[in-house]
């Protein structure tokens, strides 16, 4: 199995929209994110009639027998709001467990750079114990809890006084993962992964779909691996479980076969449309957070920018500032490389001498 490959795609699934270009705060399409694999809270979603998911469900089957063991790793974003705060007299040092006087603005500039409010996100992951298909018997359900939490970053001028503070902030966020196994018979298995955002809802009601994020589960996705066993295609079924695999029920998701092409141990369910066996190009450099676009486009419209703009980039988010350095420092054989490659080309059959005439 190839680990390092799934893992690959499993970060462009989970940072796909993260940022778009012009990978500024202050651009419109940066304005409104987190579109995909939103999990809301449960009471969200029954406010808004259940047009907002608060559940993910995953169905798949697999080949096993006895000595089958089954792995399930649920991964996704959690929103952290970061704000800049303004000192109200600069300090040399801040106090641990003590806050400092100071005022929320929306941006400050010193020691050369400027600081302004963001929305991050914080990884996350809920691992479900291990199981055996064969002996599975009841539906096992993981709860999960991360608690809130408030983080200050000092910001300091040119002479290294602290003049202001990033704070990064986060809601509590709980759920359940639910695994069921069924026994299909002749050696078959349907594996079912439920998520579920069970979040307290604070006050009568979330004031906006932005608010609610906050709370929710975001590019949520589930990995599911197997040993001495194999999972059945859902896209290119053998015809005698066409019937079983139409019976899987996948809401918000849809599990691919991950890996070497061929391989048949790590299903990929992702909220992005994918077929079996996704790739990324090995003439990428690095992701752009967009699978959709073309590396070399973007890559050729951020050295275009200009330089107000990719300070502002390089300002706005770490992840940003990762991406124009990666660009502005690729060698030109790197992009030469962007431009394009043929793969899959087969020799073309030899003429009929009807054909030649």
């Amino acid at each position: 199995m190839n680990l390092a490959r799934v893992q690959k795609i499993a970060e462009v699934v989970l940072y796909e929209g993260y940022m778009l270009y012009p990978y500024r705060a202050s651009a419109v399409k940066n304005q409104q994110r987190w579109n995909f694999g939103a999990v809301c809270p449960r009471t969200y979603s029954e406010e808004q009639n259940g047009s907002e998911a608060w559940m993910m469900r995953t169905e798949c089957l697999l080949r096993g027998d006895a000595s089958t063991q089954l792995d399930i790793r649920i991964r996704f974003l959690q929103i952290v709001d970061r704000s800049i705060g303004r000192l109200e007299s600069p300090v040399a040092e801040l106090l641990p467990g003590t806050d400092p006087a100071f005022e929320i603005v929306d941006k400050l500039m010193t020691g050369g750079k400027t600081y302004s409010s963001w929305q991050e996100a914080a990884e996350r992951e809920v691992t479900a114990p291990r199981l055996r298909p064969a002996i599975f018997s009841l539906e096992n359900v993981v709860p999960f809890n991360f608690s809130a939490g408030r983080e200050l970053e000092p910001i300091r001028d040119e002479n290294g006084v602290i003049v202001g503070v990033v704070i990064r902030e986060w809601k509590a966020i709980s759920g359940s993962v639910a695994v069921d196994v069924k026994d299909c018979g002749k050696g078959v298995f349907k594996a079912a992964v439920l998520i579920s955002n069970l979040t307290p809802q604070e006050g009568e009601s979330h004031e906006s779909r932005d608010d609610a994020l906050r709370y929710s589960l975001i590019s949520t996705h589930t990995i599911l691996a197997v040993q001495d066993g194999e999972f059945v295609s859902l896209l290119d079924p053998p015809e005698e479980l066409r019937a079983l695999v139409a019976e899987c029920r996948n809401t918000g998701t849809w599990p691919v076969l991950a890996g070497d092409e061929g391989e048949r141990t790590v299903m990929l369910s992702s909220p992005i449309i994918l077929y079996d066996y996704p790739q990324i190009a090995p003439e990428s450099p690095g992701s752009l957070f967009d699978g959709t676009e073309i590396d070399e486009i973007l890559s050729l419209r951020i050295l275009t920018m200009t330089d107000q703009e990719k300070r502002e980039m390089r300002e706005s988010d770490e992840r940003a500032r990762q991406i124009l350095e990666r660009t502005e420092s690729m060698p030109a054989e790197q992009f030469m490389k962007l431009h394009g490659v043929l793969r899959g080309l087969q020799p073309a059959a030899p003429a009929t001498t009807r054909e030649a005439q």
